[in-house]
């Protein structure tokens, strides 16, 4: 096992990010977390209050908020599941992720390392890290700000000894003790007989040693990815600008991969709450829906529709608070790489996928669609809107076919483009004129059909129709028909 920790040291200060600097957070009078500004004048933690105050008079204090950092510590904890599913929570500062089943998808340990640190910060918090075989160990190190990797049980020993009691959260009668026998490091505490630490500090210090070497075991609870994902982000300002909520949007959308990537599951849609506060008052929420063409769980997939979807917003009020819900997923089983790293067709398929929904964002979803084959012998009705996208399996190369009902019952080849209105064309010699005479090259094709719905309001009705392909003078290739009134323009070939 490799287990990776994630401490927040300034957790309490960062779930506040609209305090102004210099700023601290307190709790029973007591200064339990503070930001760079307060820290680079002396504010430590664990200060009582009237001494920060009087170090910083200008120190802007917040009351420490529990359950802000409970919901900060859940949403990290859902992002993290685009690294592994093997989450664990150790409130309130301190996230756990083991990711010896992870190496190989991310380029080795440095390089998850390396991701999952910079991810940590993207999200808004500033981790101390560690990585060691047995968790306990993982915490120590982090706590201790020692983020060099260690790989190896057998190299315990020399990495946590140089460590300070002080991680040990021991009771402050348990550290004196430690600090009349001059135990100042774990190694000063490994070489003293354990029979008599054991009977000075507690047997639970004995075997937290002996989980942080791996001489016992230490399971975890396993944090329980939701049913449904609803989160809340607080801005640091309100925003005015549709285009500067995407920043905010990209941190709650990676959690929702990460989430999505933990259960194996994909959406279709996701709504996005963005609540405002004008003149005082609270005023009602701003809802932006994000539509995908297929089950997804790609966040740079669903970033692009939401930046296309932030430029044509227009926000009513400044935004404080941004949300992110999505109630409906579905099970989106994962995909195995090609073995030369050819394109394979299913990423032809996500390129198709992928501009059908920026079409969609930038156009509405109304202005894109596909068609679908129909089994009837009239033009106009021989094909109907669908939504567009692929289906399940779908191939992009998979040409628009008829219904196997109908399949073979066009006997004549049908243009690309069909107008709406059939156009009325005049005839001269015998021939009719579009831009000059026409030339038949083949027909007539007789349709004829349609006379059960006409007499239905708004219906096409019987149709009898003669069709020919015709050239014009331009070389344009045309689909012409002839009925009892005329000669009517209906198509153009490409």
């Amino acid at each position: 096992m490799l287990w990776l920790v994630l401490y927040l040291p300034r957790l309490a200060r960062e779930v506040f990010p609209s305090l102004c600097a210099p700023s601290a957070i307190v709790s029973h009078e007591r200064i339990v977390a503070v930001d760079e500004a307060a820290a680079s004048a002396g504010v430590t933690s664990g200060l009582r209050l009237a001494e920060a105050w009087a170090l910083l008079p200008g120190l802007v204090v917040q009351q420490r908020a529990v359950e802000r950092e409970q919901a900060a510590l859940h949403r990290l904890a859902c992002w993290a599941g685009s690294f592994t599913s093997e989450v664990s929570l150790a409130p309130p500062q301190t996230l756990l992720l083991e990711i010896a089943g992870s190496l190989r998808l991310f380029g080795g340990a440095e390089m998850l390392f390396r991701r999952v640190v910079a991810g940590c910060r993207e999200q808004g918090f500033v981790p101390q890290a560690a990585l060691a075989p047995t968790p306990l160990a993982a915490q120590w190190l982090a706590w201790a700000g020692d983020d060099r990797l260690c790989l190896e049980i057998g190299e315990l020993g020399a990495r946590l000894a140089g460590l300070p009691v002080e991680v040990l959260a021991l009771s402050a009668e348990k550290q004196a003790c430690l600090s009349r026998i001059g135990a100042r490091t774990l190694g000063d505490l490994l070489h003293l007989p354990r029979a008599g630490l054991v009977r000075r500090l507690g047997v639970e210090l004995g075997n937290d040693l002996a989980r942080a070497f791996g001489m016992l075991p230490d399971p975890k609870s396993r944090f329980v990815f939701p049913e449904h994902f609803v989160e809340r982000l607080e801005l640091p300002l309100p925003v005015d600008s549709a285009a500067a909520l995407a920043f905010a949007g990209r941190r709650l959308i990676m959690a929702l991969a990460g989430w999505l990537a933990a259960r194996g599951r994909g959406v279709s849609r996701c709504v996005f709450e963005f609540e405002h506060v004008g003149d005082g008052r609270r005023q009602p929420a701003t809802l932006l829906a994000l539509a995908f063409s297929g089950a997804t769980r790609d966040g740079e997939r669903m970033l692009r529709i939401f930046s296309e979807r932030l430029q044509g917003l227009v926000l009513a009020a400044p935004v404080t608070v941004i949300g992110l819900r999505a109630d409906a997923s579905e099970k989106l089983p994962g995909h195995s790489a090609n073995l030369f790293g050819e394109r394979s067709e299913r990423t032809a398929n996500e390129s198709v996928t992928a501009l059908i929904e920026r079409l969609q964002a930038r156009l509405g979803e109304e202005s894109v669609h596909a068609l679908s084959a129909v089994a009837e012998h009239r033009p106009e009705k021989a094909s109907q809107r669908i939504a567009a996208g692929l289906p399940a399996g779908g191939k992009v190369h998979s040409p628009l076919s008829a219904n196997p009902v109908s399949a073979g019952s066009f006997p004549g080849p049908r243009p690309l483009w069909l107008l709406s209105k059939p156009r009325s064309l005049r005839e001269q010699s015998g021939l009719p004129q579009c831009g000059g005479p026409l030339r038949l090259l083949a027909g007539p094709e007789r349709i004829e059909s349609g006379w059960w719905d006409e007499a239905e309001p708004d219906a096409l009705g019987d149709v009898r129709r003669d069709y020919f392909i015709a050239i014009s003078m331009r070389e344009e290739w045309l689909w012409i028909f002839r009925n009892r009134v005329g000669w009517f323009l209906h198509g153009l070939f490409s």
